[in-house]
């Protein structure tokens, strides 16, 4: 039996992605067998690559994009015959995650791959369908790992391609990975379109409950106005009750920011904090957990504690940042100790800390730019707690609209 070198390397990369984890993983960290689960590379990979048959094909990922053993799957795709790969499209931070927040890779070409890799950070429309048409694709494939908030913006690069490989008459293929923070319920405010920007392009829920499988789907089905031929690879072995860990997959941050799936867990309640002058914990070892300011004391974490929030304590915390707010200068606040994720709600959480930092300091304020209307979706969120309003009510504020998209949602989920 004859193989090439990339007929070789392919045999051990789909080997491995078609289910190998048991393989490289040791006694001490085995897994009852429901807990594997197979990502929708995995299956793709362990069925010959059945779906992209004739197809010349482009992928939209970044360094979260690999199999079990952690291979990267550009390089084992690139490595197999039975794939004509002709390009990579990278979102924020990058392809090969070289870049930090607000920041892209630009085009150039992969040095260990020699294929094009194409900017679509920041692109949309007719030029990103114009970049579709350049790199010469048949089949436009996605796989990112999503941390399961509407912020994130790797789900509107989702979008935005979707839209854009239907401008281009592009086939498009999306490859499933789970929803880090499980996929049980949706929670918080649901997007006015009026205040549509890159960290929300359609009305769903603050936490959304979806795995990226999902959500395209519910792109598809409902928002885009020209539908894009769409596939969709499931994985097998996730429940919607698994968190992260119960996964048996590697974790790869999937943006500098992110850098464990407890980051991902309180992510989309402190997020909001990137919408007030309070530092989100970018550049200490625990972004989106500690949270503070020059002048906070002990009094926030007291008042916090005081809500009586499920599955959450904080303490009193100081750090200095190296980088992004009070770089280098020592700050007080808050550090948030989940210590039940079943019964933590991190929207509820979010808004909690926010209602009592600004009861609390005497310093707080909205960024000038009312970017937390971005982030919550309309201007209520901002107008209640600045009018005085509590956690409950609040909260109860985005009930309908919830209630609304919860029903919607329901249609386009395909694991229980």
């Amino acid at each position: 039996m004859n193989l090439s070198r990339r007929g070789l390397l392919a045999a051990t990369g789909a080997a491995g992605a078609a289910g190998a984890l048991a393989a490289s993983a040791g006694p001490a960290t085995a897994r009852p067998a429901r807990t594997r689960v197979r990502t929708g590379f995995d299956r793709l990979a362990g069925d010959g690559y059945a779906h992209l048959q004739g197809q010349k094909v482009g992928v939209v990922t970044n360094p979260t994009g690999i199999t079990s053993e952690v291979r990267h799957i550009v390089d084992v795709m690139h490595a197999d015959d039975r794939v004509n790969l002709v390009a990579v499209f990278g979102p924020e931070h990058g392809f090969r995650g070289t870049a930090q927040a607000g920041g892209s890779e630009r085009r150039y070409d992969d040095p260990a791959t020699g294929l094009p890799v194409y900017d679509t950070y920041v692109k949309s429309g007719q030029p990103l369908a114009d970049i579709f048409r350049t790199s010469g694709v048949d089949t436009v494939v996605f796989d990112i790992q999503d941390a399961g908030a509407r912020f994130y913006t790797y789900i509107w690069t989702l979008y935005d391609c979707m839209v854009a490989a239907a401008l281009a008459g592009k086939r498009f293929v999306v490859l499933d990975r789970p929803n880090p923070v499980t996929g049980r319920a949706a929670l918080g405010p649901v997007l006015d379109k009026a205040f549509a920007t890159f960290v929300g392009r359609e009305p769903i829920a603050q936490a959304h409950g979806m795995t990226v499988c999902e959500l395209a789907r519910l792109f598809n089905g409902e928002f885009l106005a020209k539908p894009v031929e769409l596939d969709v690879v499931r994985m097998s072995g996730w429940r919607r009750g698994d968190f992260f860990d119960a996964t048996g997959l590697p974790w790869v941050p999937p943006s500098p920011n992110m850098p464990t799936p407890d980051t991902a867990l309180v992510y989309a309640g402190t997020c909001l904090f990137e919408g007030t002058n309070l530092s989100e914990g970018r550049g200490t070892t625990r972004p989106f957990e500690l949270l503070g300011a020059d002048g906070i004391d002990r009094r926030w974490a007291e008042a916090a504690n005081a809500e009586g929030l499920a599955g959450v304590h904080f303490r009193e915390a100081y750090f200095a940042p190296t980088f992004s707010k009070f770089q280098g200068r020592t700050v007080g606040g808050v550090q948030l100790h989940v210590h039940d994720r079943e019964a933590y709600d991190p929207v509820r959480t979010g808004i909690a800390l926010l209602v009592t930092a600004k009861r609390s300091w005497s310093g707080f304020a909205w960024r000038p730019d009312n970017w937390i209307d971005k982030l919550t979706g309309s201007t209520r969120v901002r107008t209640m707690i600045d009018a005085g309003a509590g956690t409950d009510e609040v909260v109860g504020a985005w009930g309908g609209d919830l209630a609304a998209f919860r029903s919607v949602r329901r249609e386009y989920l395909v694991y229980r």
